[in-house]
């Protein structure tokens, strides 16, 4: 993975419009020509603009996403966080809270708050606060993504004013996980939250770095200093100007064409060019990643050996050029040699003869494989790529259905689609692998129910030692490869790129970039 580094010596120069055409470079994982950054201690003032992938549609923490591909950056600027998982290692820090503790292997918790936390408007933000968005949280109306995570708590109990009381539906020792990668990290106040949606996108009042000072919708969010923020001398920044864009190239040539100080990227060959071209690139060492899901709640994909079948004919190295030019990792384990749950476990065996036989088989009986690949923008190469492989095989075939993401909601609860894109990012597997295979998760987008499956994914839950859960998801990979509810295909990029005069970078969680630690050289 790409990581900060010194800038090498190039044997050939290139422009870098030239670098981000042509110009060759390490895949993924290897050395790069990327920039370090600036060096010294961090300097006061200045405003960072940076461009995230997606807009919210509104300043509700609940509403918001906490991950690249949501407004992680957004969340943690107007919120701040209760606490983040390392970039590297995962392990929790603390920031607003100053301890998240069991002593019954996860059934209940103790949160405990820093003495003397403000919201922006100066009003105390205490574990009453907290105990108002969780139990919010929960609310299936609002909509918001973190509501699965929300509902694991039980009750809370405010024992007093900064220390709160959790207990949960079942012990889950890695419950912090569930809270810094969620909503439930970003705690706004009650006061503000109740005088409704409008006022509340006017005047969003948290505890963040940041403050709004304005919002024009499909254009700028303009955000300054929060002089009261509890961590001083942070933030350094005087301000962050946030745009988005969905598309990765137009994401990158905002840095090279200097319109952004700042980007991140989810598509390695954009993450290679940046390199290349010798700007900042740091990305987290994520393990899971993106995978086709077979709907397995309806046919074709509810027969075992039909799934069987679509993961025996699918090249994966094939399919990681056709999408990730060569750039990208292969994601052929659940995790990778450096995560301390590795095992070599293949999720995956391309094995083209086995593959026809059973496509054979299905013609065979009456029931040659026929299926749909419903495809969001941006997943186009992917859903062309599996085509193309499947179309070297007799007796299958498959067609690509272009939908918008405006119907990605409706799609994915019905259950509409045969095949799609999915993903489950993580460096710790809890929460994000619970999510996307248990069973009743509404998370699930195999729809997949297995009972050996669900056991193993509680037992990784669960586990009090880290050998317990590295047995487990040992278990969940032997099943997830025997039983083939997904075909994962590649390492998500979770990448921060820069100009080299930003400093500070750091990310938690899915690519959420925290904002209070980010400065300016040469003002």
């Amino acid at each position: 993975m790409f990581r900060k580094r010194s800038l090498a010596t190039l044997g050939v120069v290139c422009s870098i419009a030239l670098a981000l055409s042509a110009c060759g470079g390490g895949a993924a994982g290897s050395s790069s020509e990327a920039n370090s950054g600036p060096s010294g201690d961090p300097v006061a003032g200045g405003t960072v603009r940076a461009v995230m992938l997606s807009e919210p549609r509104n300043l509700d923490p609940a509403i918001l996403q906490n991950n690249l591909q949501g407004q992680g950056m957004l969340g943690n600027s107007l919120y701040g966080t209760l606490m983040y998982g390392d970039e590297q290692t995962d392990e929790t820090m603390f920031s607003m809270a100053e301890k998240f503790s069991t002593d019954d292997a996860g059934k209940t918790f103790v949160l405990e708050l820093r003495d003397g936390l403000q919201f922006s408007d100066g009003t105390p933000l205490g574990s009453d606060a907290v105990k108002y968005n969780w139990d919010r949280l929960k609310d299936k109306s609002l909509g918001s993504n973190s509501t699965p995570d929300a509902a694991l708590v039980e009750s809370t109990e405010v024992v007093d004013a900064t220390t709160l009381k959790v207990t949960l539906t079942q012990p889950t020792p890695a419950y912090a996980n569930q809270v810094s990668r969620t909503a439930m990290n970003w705690i706004a106040s009650p006061a503000a939250l109740a005088q409704g949606a409008q006022a509340f996108d006017a005047n969003p009042i948290g505890a963040g770095p940041f403050t709004l000072e304005n919002w024009t919708r499909a254009g700028k969010i303009e955000l300054v200093k929060n002089p009261g923020y509890w961590d001083a001398p942070r933030p350094y920044l005087d301000g962050i100007t946030l745009t988005s864009s969905a598309d990765e190239e137009q994401r990158l040539n905002s840095v090279v064409s200097s319109g952004a100080d700042l980007v991140q990227a989810a598509d390695w060959s954009v993450v290679k060019k940046a390199s290349t071209a010798g700007f900042q690139v740091q990305s987290m060492p994520m393990a899971g990643g993106t995978f086709l899901a077979l709907n397995t709640t309806r046919a074709p994909f509810d027969d075992v050996r039909m799934r069987q079948a679509i993961s025996a004919a699918i090249d994966l190295e094939g399919l990681e050029l056709a999408v990730g030019k060569g750039s990208g990792v292969v994601a052929d384990t659940l995790f990778p040699e450096e995560n301390q749950f590795y095992t070599d476990t293949p999720l995956h065996t391309y094995d083209k003869a086995k593959a026809q036989d059973l496509f054979d088989q299905f013609a065979a009986e009456g029931h040659p494989l026929t299926f749909t690949f419903t495809a969001f923008p941006g997943q186009e190469l992917v859903a062309q790529a599996v085509q193309a492989q499947l179309s070297q095989y007799d007796n299958v075939e498959v067609s690509v259905n272009r939908v918008d993401w405006a119907e990605s909601g409706r799609i994915y609860g019905e259950k509409g689609y045969d095949m799609m894109v999915a993903a489950s990012n993580f460096i710790d597997p809890e929460p994000s692998l619970f999510r996307s295979f248990y069973s009743t998760s509404p998370r699930n987008s195999s729809g997949i129910k297995d009972d050996q499956l669900d056991a193993a994914l509680v037992a990784g839950r669960t586990g009090a030692s880290a050998e317990d859960r590295k047995a487990a998801y040992e278990a969940v990979s032997e099943r997830l490869a025997e039983i083939s509810p997904a075909v994962f295909y590649l390492r998500t990029s979770q990448t921060a790129i820069a100009s080299e005069k930003v400093g500070g970078i750091q990310m938690y969680g899915e690519g959420s970039l925290l904002t209070a630690g980010l400065w300016l050289a040469d003002q």
